[in-house]
Parts: structure tokens; sequence; C-alpha cells
């Protein structure tokens, strides 16, 4: 396994090893994705002196892709971010690829480009682990809270390092496709709005930083560094802000909020040891998913559920295909209705316990990451 700082990477090793499997681990921070020849070939020298059942990634990476193609090892790997940019590369092709992602539009987009071996995982959570963590803490009641968000508020993000270069006109259009987005639940616009004319003009403004065998182009790059966390920031502060006007919010994170003068900000929190606790102690946990997921559900759902928390979620299109609406967590389609649900779940108790305690169930019986893995390992025949 490729060491790096994913969130779930160590859920995922020690699934492997609680299945039978020896890790072995390559750490080195990469130069770049898909050309940094030190580490090629400390990683050729690696898995030509042992044999090895396959190199496993969380996200995707070109360059480990191209070593294993050449040495002939299977490449499998599972995302936990989308859309991953690097996959938009040659290396895609590869015959040695196992890719796994948790987004079906984009496993759908990858199929009709003519890759092989991509398939539909979704993300999973660990309940045991959250448990044990609640049994041997005592500081559980520092994690309460009526109404929490985790997670980044976007703040430094490349739309706002050069807005101000475009010419009015421009800018005039990005502001209005951002903020008809903002609102959108479960369908993204950003692509369409895109359109030839607009990406001819933007070129001049904006900077295409590729590899030669890359396979973005400026509507990719654009629609997800600049438009996509700038719309993420735009949503999350709108909603913070409003629903901070009449209850007590908490946000963790660590972004300066020094303007949204009612959110509380408790500063970030460490994803092993201190955000269950949030998750478990809050009245209500929001998940707000940055519109470059486009239809998948984000690891904060599963983390959320796995530590018995009530979710409330904005809509996306594969939450029907796993959940139920009100019976394992909530989904809003705007803001009004969000507000709305926020007000009725904070004054029935009953029916929020209830409710998070059946996403619990659920996800700790259907969304474990040994049951994801053995998915995995079934497609790949190993």
């Amino acid at each position: 396994m490729y060491r790096w700082k994913a969130y779930n990477y160590l859920d995922i090793k020690f699934t492997f090893e609680k299945l039978g499997y020896e890790v072995e681990e390559v750490y080195q921070e990469l130069l770049n994705y898909d050309v940094d020849e030190a580490f090629a070939e400390k990683l050729k020298g690696m898995i030509l002196s042992e044999t090895y059942d396959f190199l496993f990634t969380v996200n995707y990476f070109p360059l480990i892709s191209n070593v294993c193609e050449e040495c002939g090892l299977l490449y499998v790997c599972w995302s936990c971010d989308n859309p991953l940019i690097s996959l938009y590369h040659r290396s895609v092709f590869n015959s040695v690829n196992r890719i796994f992602l948790f987004d079906l539009t984009n496993v759908e987009e990858f199929k009709g480009m003519g890759a092989d071996h991509i398939y539909h995982l979704p993300l999973a959570v660990d309940c045991d682990r959250t448990m044990h963590l609640f049994s041997h803490s005592k500081d559980l009641d520092d994690y309460k809270n009526e109404i929490s968000f985790v997670g980044s508020l976007y703040e430094k993000n490349s739309y706002d390092k050069m807005e101000y270069t475009l010419p009015d006109y421009l800018k005039g259009y990005f502001e209005a496709t951002m903020e008809a987005q903002k609102d959108l639940q479960g369908v993204n616009i950003v692509d369409r709005m895109l359109t030839p004319e607009i990406l001819m003009e933007l070129e001049t403004y904006f900077e295409l930083d590729k590899s030669e065998d890359s396979l973005s182009d400026l509507n990719l790059i654009f629609s997800v560094t600049a438009l996509g966390f700038k719309i993420a920031q735009k949503q999350r502060r709108s909603i913070l802000i409003e629903l901070s006007k009449h209850h007590n919010v908490s946000l963790y994170s660590n972004n300066e909020t020094r303007d949204l003068i009612r959110v509380n900000n408790r500063g970030s929190v460490d994803y092993w040891e201190e955000m269950p606790k949030v998750f478990a102690g809050s009245k209500i946990n929001l998940n707000i998913t940055i519109p470059n997921i486009k239809s998948g559900i984000p690891l904060r759902v599963y983390d959320i559920l796995g530590a018995g928390g009530f979710c409330i979620t904005n809509f996306q299109a594969e939450l029907p295909m796993f959940f139920e609406n009100g019976k394992h967590m909530v989904w809003y389609y705007n803001e009004r209705d969000l507000f709305e649900k926020v007000d009725y779940y904070l004054s029935h108790d009953e029916e929020r316990n209830r409710i998070a305690q059946a996403g619990y169930d659920y996800v700790k019986s259907h969304c474990s990451y040994e049951q994801r893995v053995n998915e995995m390992l079934d497609i790949i025949k190993i």
C-alpha cells in the first residue's frame, strides 16, 4: 500500500490485515503525481524483490499505475475524492488497473471513454472502531452541540485569486452560474454553463498547467478547482449564517471565520480521536456535499452514521439507492427545506434519536470496510 494522508487509509489497511493479508507500506512524498523518477525506481525495486498480489492506493496515482504496468503487477485503487483529476491521464487505460470509484456518474464517464476495469464501490465506515473509542473516552460531554458542521469553508480557492483579473461580463456570468448552482441539490449545471465560447474567453485568464499525458482540459480543471470550491464556500457559509440566526451552530474547521459572528468556530478536530465524538454529541450533524461530487455519497455521511449521529444532508442522486429518507437520515432539496427540517428535528427528540439509531444499525450491517473490501476482492479475483 502507498501510504499518504487519506482519512480512511488506516481503516482499509486494518481491513486487509483482518482478512489475512500481509501489508507492506511504501511512503514517499511525490514530487508529481505522474513523474517522479526517484520514487518510481524505489517502487520498482520493491515490486521486483518480492511476490505481491497487488499494489493498493486510496485515490489514483498515474505514476504508480505506470510502474505496475511495467512490472506486471495488479494496481488497485479506491477513490475517496471526486473527481480525481489524476484519473484524467493516459495511464487510466493500463491493463493492470482495477479502479473503484464511489461516484457512479464518474464510473459511467470513464466507461464511456473506453477505460476498462472501472467499478462502482460506495464508501464505508468502521462502527466497531467508533464504539471502542467512545467506551474508552471520558470527555464526550466536551463535544455536545445543537448543530455542528465538520469541514472546510474553502476560504482559499483559485477563483478568488483570479476573480479581479476577469472582465465584468465573465465575472457576472460565473457569479450567476454559481448562484444558480448554490441551491441546486443532486444536479450539477456547471459543466453545461462552460460553453466552448466561454472557455475560449477564459483561456486568457486561467493558466492550465498539465503534463503531456494528461487528459484533463480547461473545462474540468476550472469547474473543479475554481468554481467547484467557490460554490462550496458560498453554500456552506450561507447555510451556517442563516442557521446561526436562530440556533446554536458549531463549526469544526481550521478556517478563519471572524465574520461569521454567531457561528461558534471550535477549531479543527482529529479524524480518528475527536471527529466521531462531535458526530455522537451533536443533535444535528450537517453534511454539505461539495458540487464536484456529482452523484456519490461522501465519506462524511458514513462517518456521521457510524458514530451514531443524526445526519441531515443535501440530496445526492445515489442516496435513494442505499438509504431511506426519514428512516436512516434526512436529506434536503434546498436551503428553505433544510431550515424547516432543522427546526422540526430539533423539537422532536424521540424521532431524531430513532433515525440516528436506524442509520447506525444500517451502516454497521451493510457498509463495513470488511464488506466493501471483500466486494473489491471478489471483483479482482484475488
